[in-house]
């Protein structure tokens, strides 16, 4: 069958999600995260899949997921549309009609959306019919494949670091009521720069995005916070690995939204697809 790799996931992973713990006040704050979201084919990738779902099963669910993804940009910021399965956003082309015709529907979030907006000091655009775009529920459908969470998400006002830690740090404290906190992009994402071997993996991974990733590791061990902010200019592989850097910059949201900056992060999935490094933290 066409999606036969997404529904043996299923298969396994929905009794599992089905178990899993909702988060309490005696678990205390949930972790911040970010992720490397994929595109749809992620949801074929058996492996990939089960890296995610079993981050999700490592900690309680929670009681709801706010999102960052690279690609919602607007300013000012603007929350999507809160009702039960809101519409999901097929911001991508190229791929087979099947991708199309997914859906996440996921729970009402008008309470979550309060708690949100209540966070932010600016004036919110909450938008009334925007939904999920990819960097949201590609991922999601592998971590909570029951889409019994409520999600919702917030756009990017801008792409530079300081102000998006700044908005992090805003929303930290939502992680001490059991909402987890993603932002969503792609450690490295030089899509111009691939080519038929790199993605079917007949040559190795390209030096640009081996170097960023490895130099994006080291900066996040020492807890350097202004040589990621600088990445532009300190990190190998530039401009290849992000020749634009809206997939880079969710990072700043979910350290913004950490206790500790970048000094508590802890590398969950590494490794590459179609070249690019899927690596993915959490910070507490």
């Amino acid at each position: 069958m066409p999606n036969a790799a997404y529904e043996r996931f299923l298969s396994e992973a929905g009794p599992r999600s089905a178990a899993q713990s909702l988060w309490t006040a005696a678990d205390g704050p949930l972790p911040a995260l970010y992720l490397s979201h994929g595109a749809p084919p992620l949801l074929d990738d058996a492996d990939w899949m089960r890296q995610l779902n079993a981050w999700a099963l490592s900690m309680p669910k929670p009681r709801g997921i706010l999102v960052v993804s690279a690609h919602w940009e607007a300013a000012p910021v603007a929350v999507t549309a809160p009702a039960a399965a809101t519409p999901l956003v097929y911001d991508f082309h190229g791929f087979e009609e099947r991708y199309y015709r997914m859906t996440y529907p996921s729970p009402d979030a008008g309470d979550l959306t309060r708690r949100v907006v209540a966070a932010l000091p600016e004036r919110v655009h909450e938008h009334p019919d925007r939904g999920l775009d990819h960097g949201a529920w590609v991922p999601l459908k592998a971590m909570y494949p029951l889409a019994d969470v409520p999600v919702v998400q917030l756009s990017m006002p801008t792409l530079a670091a300081e102000p998006l830690l700044d908005v992090g740090r805003r929303l930290r404290a939502l992680r001490d009521e059991g909402v987890l906190v993603v932002g969503s992009g792609f450690m490295t994402h030089g899509l111009p720069f691939l080519t038929r071997e790199i993605i079917g993996g007949a040559v190795p991974e390209p030096a640009w995005s081996v170097d960023f990733d490895a130099w994006a590791a080291d900066a996040l061990r020492r807890n350097d916070l202004d040589a990621l902010a600088d990445f532009r200019t300190k990190a190998p592989g530039m401009p290849y690995a992000h020749p634009t850097v809206e997939h880079f910059s969710p990072l700043f949201v979910a350290l913004g939204a950490s206790s500790a900056g970048a000094e508590r992060a802890r590398s969950v999935i590494d490794g590459y697809w179609w070249g690019l490094s899927k690596r993915s933290f959490q910070v507490a």
